[in-house]
């Protein structure tokens, strides 16, 4: 199903032609009839005749062409599949007409016919053959270059059926709409029906959309459920991609849908505030400046944004250049959409372009060679480097999320993710040995960048710390987040310490982790010192000297790396014991226990000659680590 739009100068006829051909008229607002003038979108539909033996039913855009409302044209044109160029023969190319098609050669519209209306008003053939030689060199440097005319008279009804001839010549040689599986509307009109609450209308793209479907609305970020689906007025089950669909929506409001959301999956699409894209002045007009201030048109969306110049200094009319816009407020675009630029005041079109990264990572330095690479590769390269471009903007990452960055057909990025994958260019992390939609994948020179963090961080921290084992876990994350645009999840951090490990990067304790190779020696000096504090808790293994009288003889570095290496084993604050007396204490509460149902701190006390501390700490010490229980004043083993 294709969406046809109308376009040009205003009173050149667009309605009255709309109304001939589909039998509706699309100017359903009072202030429209009284002033015999569109103001805003109008919606028909009809069938166009066989080609090859298949008809075609196709909706109709009609959108007004004076010049105060160009902005509710602009708001009609994004999704249509051909443009349908109407010019009055009695007055030929006029002030509208040229930035109408200015409009749809920025937007790259793939199919066009030209309507040459109101033929019936001119009694003069060279006059006639003048306005077609002019629609002509108006088209020749566009995308619109070649288009079919067809005279008509709306209105004595002439030259209608070659009309649609035409039209359905030309829509059954374009591209059918893609199927992406990522189904998303933009919406142009949002209205309550009694009994049945919020509809909204507009074209959909990228996907099919069903009855019972969970949905979400952006940017507003609000989440809704499709109660029904109309195309034509028809009631169906499935919307196909391209086709003019009214949603029946649940739980919103017609106030909270405005026109400019869209409708989408839950998690496909996200807001963004910053868009990569490239951007085509008109000739025109006059140069574009860093930091102007411009209105962005795409969809069915309107926003305000900054201009900043990646390439260039002032970007000169009928030129092309790099652009990252900083939006005023949050839009929800994709990879490969088409907007329009215009000045606010006095508006005029500026010019338009491509999305090339609808959610890039950070704002861009300007006048960057790798910056404007990065850019190049993702407006002209392979499907396989348009989907390591999009895994570089934050890895490691799910595949599915990938999949939804690129802006590829899902079958487009599988393919290109099985292309990059076996040639080594992706890296699949948890132990995966096939990608799955939830799988992490980390490109290989992403990895490299990772491991020569983790390599630098730990290498910074054994030689500050020598007498460390090891890094905390949470400490290496804190240092790994620095300078990445969001944290790392738990899962992604520990998928690459054990990916890392695999490859003999580092070791990962329970805890902690080290470079690998790295081991804690100590000096002629500190094995002096060491050497003394374990003799005396050989001499006294019972009554142990207290942690503050060995922490001043060690120093915290030296005490830290006996507990760490087990020499000594911490029971609390004060009270640490050797570590073969550690044990020699722990297999004798087991047998006491074992023997004799339970054990209290008298017991130990007296069976080792010690002190209630140190029979108190290291029973408190085996309930904590879940060795022993407390039952009263007496332990049991859980």
């Amino acid at each position: 199903m294709r969406v046809i739009g109308t376009a040009g100068h205003v009173d050149h006829g667009k309605s009255t032609l709309v109304m001939a051909l589909t039998g509706m008229d699309p100017d359903r607002l009072q202030e429209e009839k009284a002033r015999e003038m569109t103001i805003d979108l109008g919606f028909a539909w009809m069938t166009l005749p066989a080609v090859n033996g298949q008809t075609e039913r196709v909706g109709v855009v009609d959108v007004p062409g004076h010049i105060d409302f160009i902005k509710n044209m602009l708001a009609g044109v994004g999704g249509i599949d051909a443009a349908l160029l109407v010019v009055a023969a009695d007055e030929g190319v006029m002030p509208q007409t040229r930035e109408h098609v200015a409009i749809l050669d920025l937007l790259q519209i793939p199919t066009s016919v030209v309507a040459l209306t109101k033929i019936d008003m001119v009694d003069d053939p060279d006059w006639i053959e003048l306005v077609q030689e002019e629609i002509k060199d108006l088209l020749a440097p566009t995308c619109l270059a070649g288009a079919p005319m067809a005279p008509v008279s709306a209105r004595k009804r002439l030259g209608l059926e070659a009309l649609l001839q035409t039209l359905a010549r030309q829509l059954a040689q374009a591209p059918a709409r893609p199927d992406r599986g990522r189904p998303r509307l933009a919406v142009d009109r949002s209205f309550s029906i009694a009994g049945f609450g919020t509809v909204v209308t507009g074209t959909l793209l990228d996907g099919m959309l069903h009855v019972g479907d969970e949905v979400e609305i952006l940017p507003a970020g609000l989440k809704s459920r499709v109660r029904g689906l109309q195309t034509h007025k028809e009631k169906v089950e499935s919307a196909r991609p391209g086709s003019r669909v009214a949603v029946n929506l649940i739980g919103v409001r017609p106030d909270e849908v405005p026109r400019g959301q869209v409708i989408c999956v839950p998690g496909s699409l996200s807001n963004s505030i910053l868009l990569d894209v490239s951007v085509r002045l008109l000739p025109t007009v006059a140069p574009l400046k860093h930091n102007q201030l411009v209105d962005v048109f795409s969809g069915a969306a309107e926003v305000p944004a900054y201009v900043r110049l990646l390439d260039c200094e002032i970007l000169e009319p009928g030129r092309q250049g790099w652009v990252q816009l900083r939006l005023e407020r949050p839009l929800a675009l994709a990879r490969g959409d088409h907007f329009i630029i215009r000045q606010p005041s006095p508006s005029h079109t500026l010019g338009g372009g491509l999305v090339v990264d609808a959610r890039p990572a950070r704002r861009w330095r300007r006048f960057r060679p790798e910056t404007i690479n990065r850019l190049e590769t993702l407006s002209h390269g392979t499907p396989a480097e348009i989907w390591l471009q999009a895994l570089s903007k934050e890895e490691p990452a799910p595949v599915r999320s990938v999949h939804g960055r690129s802006g590829l057909a899902d079958s487009l990025a599988q393919a290109a993710l099985l292309e990059a994958w076996p040639a080594g260019d992706v890296i699949l992390l948890g132990g995966a040995v096939e990608p799955a939609p939830e799988t992490l994948v980390i490109s290989r020179s992403g990895w490299g960048q990772v491991s020569g963090r983790l390599s630098a961080i730990l290498e910074e921290t054994h030689r500050a710390f020598p007498l460390r084992g090891g890094m905390p876990k949470g400490e290496l994350k804190s240092r790994l987040d620095q300078g990445r645009s969001a944290p790392l999840a738990p899962r992604a951090f520990n998928d690459l310490l054990s990916y890392a490990e695999g490859t003999g990067l580092l070791h990962v304790s329970e805890a902690a982790v080290r470079r690998a190779g790295h081991a804690v020696t100590f000096d002629a000096s500190q094995q002096a010192l060491v050497k003394r504090q374990l003799a005396a808790f050989r001499q006294q293994p019972y009554t142990p000297p207290g942690l503050a009288e060995v922490r001043a003889a060690l120093g915290d570095e030296l005490l830290a790396a006996l507990l760490e290496q087990g020499q000594l084993v911490k029971l609390n604050e004060d009270v640490a014991f050797s570590a073969a007396t550690y044990q020699e204490l722990l297999a004798a509460v087991k047998q006491i226990i074992q023997q004799e149902g339970s054990v209290t701190v008298a017991q130990v006390r007296d069976r080792f000659n010690t002190s209630r501390k140190y029979a108190l700490a290291l029973l408190e010490y085996l309930d904590s680590i879940r060795v022993t229980r407390r039952v009263g004043d007496a332990r049991v083993l859980r």
